[in-house]
Parts: structure tokens; C-alpha cells; sequence
């Protein structure tokens, strides 16, 4: 391909990336077939190929296409008209208008996520990215890069794609415009880089985009007047270009009348782009250098707050949690330290998501093999957070702008979210973030964000990663404006979007109590885990020494436990309610007297299948009766026994908690087993999908093979020479139909030795002559005479291979009876 410097180089209209694997060829010929010339478009395509295999890709698709095919090198300039293909083992990246190649990292291989990450970023809206069959998930976070950049994102139906992993994986995280077959994609790409959207003229559609603002407050109930101009027009771009509008007052009509539009733009709005452990270098200080700082501020321990707004589906949230626990284990301070996190994002969806914590396999190349192994459990082909990292985080909806913040914080991570806003809430934000910090706390932003104005809020830890402390002397009172969301012009949307508070499980449970008992009480599940607390409980249950454990009978006092125990198993056998009176639990050496009730709630429904515990104080000792009765002995009996039974379930508990604590072993062997199994696994998909690429390159040359060796035997029986073919050894090789006129061949007679079959030829010396020319590479030409009387020119050639070695003899018999019967009646009018 004739070089081209990258400034001289004409610019496609437009760039798309195509990833593809096991199944993909088949899907990739029927694209591009119908990606016709004259848009100027380029598309460059990365298949999971074997990495010690040629690959034979650019001329099999150039053959399905009028375009130019190339196989991508180091620096080339991506042209209009032209299609790339990656070469093996490699990765490809776009920059600055060219490819380049670099070795991939060991472990898991992401091209294709690799290729649309640098697309996104480089290209912005220009970039599209396609989807095609193949297995695994390499593809779907560079497709959620592309859409939060402006750009567009297509995936194969998986309807039709001989492999729908990777499809359908995409399409499930919701980061997919158009979902159609191949051939249906290349109209649709075709449609739109035909029909580009008009950019935003400015200020003209200011009123237009007023509107539009407030309508989407009216329906959500957030207000995006103070996001960045760009960063609200790209997004309506982008809806505009999925709908092929050409302006913005159009575009405006039809948020009027759609509703549905206006959730589709919300969802625009909150694209969150994030993964696992994001800028390495600040999770690194952070760890090594602000959490002992932290640590060192509370030499008797404490238990840490922390707070990550915008957390989209979690992964900021889950790499502190981890980061903390890394921190505790490689500092081991002299304290005890926890931490609580307080994870909140706008996108309820994105909430859910991160509430799961389950992530596609993929996020081990930015997470690393050990702390995929130690921080999650694999499940098929995704891994799901520990339990122990889940537990330290508590998830939650909540505008940042409107909504009260957490308070009493330590650390604060707020990252690449100002970078939306404008300068108006960023001078709220900052204010408020000094207010919720502790003293000494942490506030960490993004790389592109600082803290403008108020440098005297926060003293930077370290400027190049954004980590700043509370500056403790400075305050922020007279700049603090706390968000509430009072405004009258929202009340009537929040009454009809908001959640109905007396559906919740703490308003039905403080119902309940209220109406029947009214004392102290529990909702707790079967399994005796805390759901609720009302009331004050503390004369009955006490946190636990150690971690923290919020099971009730981990919790029961001295002297409730076995009685708790007892009931809640009545309870759990079917009796519908159980009461115990004047049970006695000691609180700091004094004893007290209570009533236990424990009773299976049926109504109302949301709270069924739960256990209610109430606590009812016992009258003081002077209003009760202290009748003794005449038999004490019995009453030291009925003591004896009920101390047994106390000996006896405490012993039962004991190996009920050893059977546990076992299975809890096994469970860690088999968790370990299951990650080995998903190990080879991924190996073996990743080379079925290398031998299934190879397959599907061989098939395809086998079929050009095919088609060849049909148009060279219809070339060889159509000149009527009868021609043979031997190999070095003399043995048949192959013959023409004509050549059975001279010798007696059957298609079992390949690979015999042409000694062994009758010629009408006489001929004596054929074999002698062809033995000469495969030694001596020199044709020789005879004029021999058959039995049938027939004269035959004979010529004796070497059989070449394409890398010039003589590799058997090719012989040919042209019929010349009726050349020398015309030599011969020549002679005789001669004589």
C-alpha cells in the first residue's frame, strides 16, 4: 500500500469498528458486501484470531467487497474507501487518524474493546462500532465507551449470529442503538453516514434547548440546566442522529409529544463511563500513602466513613471497599478499623446494577488475577463481589444537586462528575463536600477537575492524582448551601414519581408494632439476621466483640439466648405465635425482668415470611406477687432440669456451629475447584474461538480450491491431449479422460506404478526417457506409433512446484495420424 503521511492524508467521513469472533466470517462477508463506495467511510475490523496463524482474512472479505481491503500495520493512516483488518497476534489502536499495532498483554486478550475505546476518544460522535457473532464478552465496555462519547452502536441480532455471546451481551448492558442481521446493519450504517446529524447552531436553538430542559425536569424531576453546554448538546446530538433529525427545533417537537423520548434522553444524560480501579496511580497513593495518614489520626481505631456520589453501577464503590482491606493488611494498624460506604448515583438502574455487584469476566484485566481470586466468586462467565466487600457498602438513589449529603465523612471520592456541571453547582458542590468531611478527611476528584476557588477549603495530599485533605482551619458556612429539594415547582412531580413511603418495610414494621404491642421489638428473618429495629432494644441485644455481626442471637444478652432460641424454632415449626413471661436478662449486673413474644407475620404482605421479636418490660418486682410455694424441692428439681437443657442446647449449638464452620471449609475448597474449572474453560473458549476462525479460513480457501481444481480439469479435458502425471517414483499421480485411449487406467490405478499399466504405445523407452528428464530437468519430445495405428507426438516434461522443485514428470500424447497421413501423400506427389 502506497505510503501516505497522516496530514496529507484525506479524513473518512466517517470510522467503524467491527469486532467479531467464532462465527464471524459468515456475518462479516454479508456487512461488508453491503457497504457500498461513495460515502467516504473506513472500517476497521478486529476478529480473535489464532495468534500463530496467518490469517487469510483480507482476501477472503476482498472478494464480498468493492472497497479496498488492507491488513493493518504500525502507523498506518486510515483512508476513505478502505477496509483494515488486525493481523495476528496484535492489538490495534486508532490515533490521530492512524492504526498502530502493539504485543498483546498476557492473560485475557480484549481487542475489540480495545480498538472502540481509542475510537470513542478520538473520534467522538464520527465513531460507530458493530458487534458481530462470537463468543465471550470482548466488546460490550468498548460499545458503552462509544455511546457515552456521542458515537453510535450496532450488534448482530443474535437471532442470527452463529455465536450470540457477545451480542447479547452487549445488548443485555443496554449500551446498543440498532440490533439487527448483517445485512440489515450495513443499510442502517449506510443511513446514517448518508444522513449526518446538523450540529447545534448557537445561540439560535437556546430557546429550543430551554424547553427541553424543562420538560425533562417535569418528567424526572431533575433539573439539567447547570450541565455543561457541550455536554448537554452532544447528548441531543446524538439523539438527533439516531432519530435523523435535522434540527434542534424538530427535535424539540418530538420530546413535546414523546414521552418516551424524554426517558431516552435521561438515560443519555446518565451514561456513566467507569471501571475497576481507574487511574492506578491514584488508587496506589491512596493506599500507600493517604489510608495510613488516615489510620495514623486514630491511634485507638475507628470506624471509617466513606462516601462515592455518581458511582454509576459500582465499580468506584467496590475498589474502595477492596483498596481499604488491602490498606488493613499491608499497614496493620495498632486500631481497629472499619469502613462504611455510602455508594449513591441518580441512575436507579445503574443502582441496581451495582447493588448485584456482578460483573462481566472481562474486568480482570483491570482488577489483575489476585484480587480477582480474593475479592470475587465466579460465576460462569461473570464474577460476583465477595460478600465480606459487598457488606461494607450501602447503595442508594440520590441526586447530589437536590438531595441532603452524608455527613461525618472520612473519605469523600467524588470523581469525573464536575466535569459535566457548570461553574454555578461545581461552587455548590465544593462548600458542601467541606462540610461533610471530618477533620483530616479525604476528598479525591477526578483527573480533569480541581478545586478552583477554594484552595483555602482543602490542602492538597497530592495535585497530580486530585487527592486533597480538609483544611480544618478554613470554613465553609458562608458558601455552604445544603440541597433540599423544597421547591413548590417540584412537589407535585416528587408526590407522582416518588415511592410510596408507607409501603416500606421500616413504616410497616413500626405499624405493626405500634398497633399491637407497642414496646420494643425485631423484624428478623428466618435465619435470625436483624431486618429492623424499633424501639430501644439495648437491655436485650448488644452488638457482639469482633466483627460485626448483626444476627439476633449473636446479640441476645446473658440469659436470653436459649429462650430466644426456643421460641423462634416453635415459631418456625408452625406455631403461630409463642410468649414467654418473666424471662430475666443481666444488664451490667442487674437483673430484668421482661416478657418475650415471638410471632409469624402473615399480613400485611410485604412483611411475610418474617419473624417479629417484642420485648415487654415486666412490672417492678414491688406490684408482683412473691408467693412461695410449700414444695421447694420440686421448684430445685425443675431448676436442675432446666439447667441441663440450657447444658444440652448450648452443646448443640456448639456442633451446629462446628457442622458449619466445615461445610463452610468445603464450600471454600469446591469455590476454589470452580475457579480452576472457569479458568480452563476461558482457555478453551478462547481457542475454540481461534480454531473455529481457522476453520472458517480453511473452509473458505478449500472452497477457492475446490472451484480450481473444477476449472483446471474442465481446462485439461478440453484441449483433447491426453496427458499423465507422475511423481518422482514413477507412480501415478493423475491423468486426463483422453489418456485412457493409450492406457489402460481406472481410477483405482492413482498412486501405481505406470509399469504396472498396458500401453498401446510402441514405446519401450518411455519410462527410460522419464526417468532422464526428471534427472536432468530436460523436456524430451518422441514421434511414436500405437497399436490402433495412430501416430503420436509425445513430449516429456519436468512437473514443477510454485517454489521452482522438480517434483515428478508431465506427460503429454498430441494425436499427428493426421499430420503424417498428409506428410505421406505429400511425399508420393513428390516421387
Amino acid at each position: 500500500m502506497q505510503s501516505i503521511r497522516p496530514d496529507q492524508a484525506p479524513q473518512p467521513s466517517a470510522i467503524i469498528g467491527i469486532g467479531c469472533s467464532a462465527g464471524g466470517l459468515e456475518a462479516l462477508e454479508a456487512l461488508v458486501a453491503g457497504i457500498t463506495p461513495g460515502l467516504g467511510v473506513a472500517l476497521v475490523i478486529v476478529q480473535h484470531l489464532a495468534p500463530d496463524s496467518a490469517s487469510i482474512l483480507p482476501e477472503l472479505l476482498a472478494s464480498h467487497t468493492r472497497l479496498a481491503v488492507h491488513e493493518a500495520g504500525h502507523g498506518t493512516p486510515i483512508l476513505p474507501e478502505c477496509i483494515y483488518v488486525i493481523p495476528p497476534n496484535k492489538t490495534l489502536s486508532f490515533d490521530h487518524g492512524c492504526l498502530y499495532l502493539s504485543t498483546p498483554p498476557a492473560g485475557l486478550r480484549l481487542p475489540i474493546d480495545r480498538l472502540f475505546h481509542t475510537l470513542a476518544h478520538g473520534l467522538g460522535r464520527r465513531s460507530m462500532a458493530v458487534i458481530l457473532s462470537g463468543m465471550g464478552k470482548d466488546g460490550m465496555l468498548g460499545l458503552k465507551e462509544i455511546k457515552a462519547c456521542g458515537g453510535l452502536s450496532y450488534a448482530q441480532d443474535p437471532l442470527t449470529a452463529r455465536a450470540d455471546s457477545m451480542p447479547r451481551s452487549a445488548i443485555d448492558l443496554g449500551v446498543v442503538d440498532f440490533v439487527a442481521s448483517p445485512q440489515r446493519l450495513a443499510s442502517l450504517l449506510l443511513e446514517q453516514c448518508s444522513h449526518p446529524a446538523a450540529p447545534l447552531a448557537l445561540p439560535a436553538p437556546q430557546a429550543a434547548i430551554r424547553e427541553i430542559i424543562s420538560l425533562l425536569q417535569q418528567h424526572t424531576g431533575n433539573d439539567f440546566s447547570h450541565y455543561k453546554p457541550n455536554t448537554l448538546n452532544r447528548r441531543i446530538e446524538r439523539r438527533m442522529t439516531l432519530l435523523q433529525l435535522d434540527s434542534i427545533a424538530a427535535y424539540a417537537e418530538h420530546f413535546r409529544g414523546n414521552l418516551q423520548e424524554r426517558d431516552l434522553l435521561l438515560k443519555e444524560l446518565l451514561i456513566g463511563v467507569t471501571r475497576f480501579f481507574r487511574d492506578t496511580a491514584m488508587w496506589d497513593y491512596l493506599r500507600d500513602m493517604a489510608m495510613p495518614a488516615l489510620f495514623a489520626q486514630y491511634p485507638a481505631g475507628k470506624a471509617l466513613r466513606a462516601w462515592v456520589p455518581a458511582c454509576s453501577s459500582g465499580e468506584e464503590a467496590y475498589s474502595l471497599a477492596i483498596l481499604f482491606r488491602e490498606a488493613l493488611l499491608l499497614h496493620q494498624p495498632a486500631g481497629q478499623f472499619s469502613l462504611q460506604i455510602y455508594a449513591t448515583d441518580l441512575d436507579s438502574d445503574a443502582i441496581q446494577h451495582a447493588r448485584r455487584g456482578v460483573y462481566a469476566g472481562s474486568i480482570a484485566a483491570d482488577v489483575g488475577a489476585a484480587r480477582l481470586q480474593q475479592y470475587f466468586v465466579a460465576e460462569g462467565d461473570h464474577v460476583r463481589v465477595s460478600k465480606d466487600i459487598r457488606d461494607m457498602i450501602v447503595f442508594a438513589t440520590q441526586n447530589i444537586i437536590s438531595d441532603p449529603p452524608f455527613t461525618r465523612l472520612d473519605i469523600l471520592s467524588c470523581r469525573n462528575l464536575m466535569i459535566y456541571l457548570d461553574s454555578v453547582l461545581q461552587e455548590q458542590l465544593l462548600p458542601l463536600f467541606h462540610y461533610a468531611l471530618c477533620a483530616g478527611g479525604i476528598l479525591v476528584l477526578g483527573s480533569a477537575e480541581t478545586i478552583g476557588r477554594f484552595s483555602t477549603l482543602f490542602v492538597p495530599l497530592d495535585k497530580k492524582n486530585r487527592i486533597f485533605s480538609r483544611n480544618d482551619e478554613a470554613s465553609s458556612s458562608r458558601m455552604l448551601e445544603l440541597p433540599l429539594r423544597t421547591a413548590s415547582c417540584l412537589l407535585p412531580l416528587i408526590e407522582e414519581t416518588m415511592p410510596d413511603y408507607r409501603k416500606s418495610l421500616e413504616y410497616q414494621t413500626d405499624q405493626l408494632i405500634q398497633q399491637n404491642y407497642a414496646p420494643a421489638g425485631v423484624l428478623i428473618n428466618n435465619d435470625g439476621d436483624i431486618l429492623y429495629i424499633s424501639g430501644r432494644v439495648g437491655r436485650y441485644l448488644e452488638p457482639a466483640a469482633g466483627k460485626v455481626n448483626v444476627n439476633i442471637y449473636a446479640m441476645a444478652r446473658e440469659g436470653l439466648a436459649s429462650a430466644l432460641h426456643t421460641a423462634i424454632q416453635q415459631v418456625q415449626s408452625g406455631v403461630e405465635m409463642v410468649q414467654l413471661h418473666d424471662l430475666q436478662v443481666d444488664v451490667f449486673g442487674t437483673p430484668h425482668s421482661f416478657h418475650l413474644t415471638v410471632q409469624h407475620i402473615r399480613q400485611p404482605e410485604a412483611l411475610q415470611g418474617r419473624l417479629l421479636v417484642v420485648f415487654t418490660e415486666a412490672p417492678p418486682a414491688k406490684t408482683r406477687s412473691r408467693r412461695r410455694t410449700s414444695a421447694s424441692e420440686r421448684e430445685l428439681m425443675l431448676e436442675r432440669e432446666l439447667e441441663q437443657s440450657r447444658k444440652l442446647l448450648r452443646s448443640m449449638q456448639e456442633d451446629m456451629q462446628i457442622a458449619l464452620e466445615e461445610m463452610k471449609s468445603g464450600n471454600e475448597e469446591l469455590q476454589a475447584t470452580n475457579e480452576e474449572l472457569t479458568t480452563s474453560r476461558e482457555e478453551l473458549q478462547s481457542l475454540n474461538e481461534e480454531l473455529q476462525t481457522i476453520n472458517a479460513e480453511l473452509q473458505a480457501k478449500l472452497d477457492d480450491l475446490t472451484w480450481e481444481r473444477n476449472d483446471m480439469n474442465n481446462l485439461l479435458n478440453s484441449t483433447e491431449i491426453a496427458t499423465v502425471f507422475l511423481d518422482g517414483d514413477m507412480r501415478l499421480r493423475r491423468f486426463t479422460s483422453h489418456a485412457t485411449a493409450l492406457f489402460k487406467f481406472i481410477p483405482g490405478d492413482i498412486g501405481r506404478p505406470l509399469s504396472d499399466i498396458r500401453s498401446e504405445l510402441d514405446y519401450p523407452l518411455l519410462l527410460d526417457d522419464a526417468a532422464k528428464v526428471l534427472h536432468t530437468g530436460v523436456f524430451e519430445e518422441k514421434r511414436v506409433y500405437s497399436r490402433h495405428g495412430r501416430w503420436y507426438r509425445v513430449r516429456i516434461m519436468p512437473y514443477r512446484r510454485l517454489d521452482n522443485v522438480i517434483d515428478g514428470i508431465v506427460i503429454t500424447f498430441i494425436d499427428t495420424t493426421e499430420i503424417a497421413s498428409l506428410e505421406a501423400r505429400l511425399q508420393q506427389q513428390m516421387e
